[in-house]
C-alpha cells in the first residue's frame, strides 16, 4: 500500500491534534505491546505512539519494528512519538484519503 506526498500531508494534519495511544516503556516492544498496537490500528486507522525506550538507536530499532510487524506506514516522527497509519476497509467509516 503506497500514498503519495499530498495524502502524507493532509494524514500529518489529521494526526497532529491526536494523543499518543499506545506508550512503549522501559521493557520495549513486547508481544502484548505490538498486539495493542494491532487493536488500535485497526480500531483508528490513524494512530501516534509514544517510544519512551532507551535511546535514539533503541527508539529507532522500536519505530522500525512496529512498521515492519504491523505493515503500516510511518507518516511522521517528532522526537519520541511517531504516528502510523493503515487502511482498514472493513471499518465501517474508513478515512478516506485525499486523490492525487
Amino acid at each position: 500500500m503506497a500514498i503519495t506526498e499530498k495524502q502524507k500531508r493532509w494524514l500529518k494534519q489529521q494526526v497532529h491534534h491526536l494523543n499518543p495511544v499506545v506508550l512503549i516503556g522501559q521493557h520495549g516492544l513486547t508481544t502484548a505491546v505490538l498486539a495493542e498496537i494491532e487493536v488500535a490500528l485497526t480500531h483508528h486507522e490513524l494512530i501516534k505512539i509514544r517510544v519512551n525506550a532507551g535511546d535514539r538507536d533503541e527508539r529507532d530499532s522500536a519505530i522500525a519494528d512496529i512498521q515492519a510487524q504491523t505493515q503500516s506506514i510511518l507518516i511522521t516522527r517528532i522526537g519520541n512519538v511517531a504516528a502510523f497509519y493503515r487502511a482498514n476497509s472493513k471499518k465501517r467509516d474508513p478515512l478516506v484519503l485525499p486523490k492525487i
